[in-house]
């Protein structure tokens, strides 16, 4: 088989593994469902015929291992997750899973070796769409789980030590994915989430970091009123005192060179006369630099409090998360830069304003991450596509990326 046809060989797979959505009108994956468990029956026969052993772990995460004849030789893990968002795309994730086993499958079938060990994991859980909390499958790996998650309870009730208990899972067995000491480093390939490689007219692109992000819940209150009776000199409306909040966070942010974003807005006291007397909403604020980031934020804090009350309102803002920003290893940058000039491509480099489980890797070994293109940037949507030549181009660089490891 040539490249060309091991890059339409994952693009099928991607689409075969769509199939397995918890939704039937569009792609649904959550973490410990039946259709968490089928993708990674389906991932390790696929793993099995690449020519690898395969093995769940505690926290549901789906291995394969490709070991060298080498004694005593590092290991690469190369990864990324299975689940999905609710009417999500194909891609995001499935495709840093996919592409590495065929490239196994690429090197076992031409007779390649390589002087060191490498394994495949798909995460069970990145995106937290079940339980909340994020990046569950790569943090149980790296010694990072919580466990006060067991009492995590989902949209129906269900709390995270049953859903493992019904997987077939002990959540009291999950220290046992840990795997803090036998790691040389950790690869992830994903796609770029955003518009910067298209607009560039490059299918891979070089990750030096990936963004730190902290969320808050954001409370407004004042004082509801008849939509008619009350004089606006004397109102204290909470939506317009969100609504002016909401601009001046898109103002700083443009001006302190971050990213920040309210995704969510909710008025309480919500309807068509009646003057808000409560509304929330959401903020996330991101950039590679965290203390650049938590400077913004100071701004933000404090010209929202002014904004409150000057209006008379009151303010409530509560952390709801927060997580640092991750460097990629110089080392493993230098490698995959070395990889894409190999293939004949440019190199260049840019950053995650999205977070992925080389943020919990990192915890234990150097990480690093390859971006392919995708098509107008869009992820997170059943919109969310990608090019079989890209994949092929991506393909290609893996492999010389894995021949000039060590």
């Amino acid at each position: 088989m040539s490249l060309a046809d091991y890059a339409q060989l994952v693009y099928q797979r991607c689409d075969e593994l769509a199939q397995y959505s918890q939704d039937p009108d569009c792609m649904d994956r959550r973490y410990l469902s039946k259709e968490h468990k089928s993708a990674n029956q389906q991932v390790m026969l696929w793993m099995q015929q690449a020519g690898m052993r395969t093995w769940q772990d505690e926290a549901g995460n789906q291995w394969g291992a490709w070991p060298t004849n080498k004694l005593d030789a590092p290991t690469l893990v190369i990864g990324s997750h299975l689940d999905t968002v609710p009417n999500g795309g194909k891609y995001d994730g499935i495709l840093g899973v996919l592409l590495p086993i065929a490239a196994v499958q690429h090197l076992n079938a031409t007779g390649i070796s390589l002087p060191f060990n490498v394994q495949i994991v798909g995460f069970g859980d990145e995106e937290g769409t079940r339980f909340g909390a994020t990046l569950l499958g790569s943090r149980a790996v790296a010694g990072t789980w919580q466990q006060n998650w067991a009492t995590l309870v989902d949209a129906n009730g269900i709390c995270m030590a049953h859903a493992m208990r019904d997987f077939g899972l002990d959540i009291n067995r999950v220290q046992h994915s840990v795997r803090a000491n036998d790691i040389h480093a950790f690869l992830e390939i994903h796609i770029e989430q955003g518009p910067v490689l298209e607009a560039k007219n490059l299918a891979v692109g070089v990750v030096t970091g990936i963004a730190g992000a902290r969320r808050f819940k954001c409370t407004v209150a004042g004082q509801a009123g008849h939509a008619g009776t009350v004089p606006m000199s004397m109102r204290q409306d909470a939506l317009a005192g969100a609504a002016e909040m909401i601009l001046a966070v898109e103002k700083l942010a443009t001006a302190g060179k971050v990213v920040a974003t309210v995704g969510k807005l909710h008025c309480v006291t919500g309807a068509t006369n009646v003057i808000s007397g409560r509304t929330e909403f959401s903020l996330d604020i991101r950039s590679e630099n965290d203390d650049l980031r938590d400077q913004v934020f100071t701004s933000i804090e404090e010209t929202l409090d002014a904004i409150a009350k000057r209006r008379q309102l009151s303010l409530n803002i509560i952390q709801t998360h927060s997580a640092a920003g991750v460097n990629c290893a110089s080392d493993m940058q230098e490698k995959l830069s070395q990889a894409i000039k190999t293939c004949g491509i440019k190199p260049f480099y840019l950053s995650s304003g999205a977070g992925h489980d080389a943020m919990a890797m990192a915890n234990i070994c150097p990480v690093g991450m390859l971006f392919m293109r995708c098509v107008k940037g869009i992820s997170h949507h059943p919109a969310e596509a990608i090019a079989v030549d890209d994949v092929e181009q991506t393909l290609a660089v893996l492999l010389a990326f894995l021949q000039g490891y060590q």
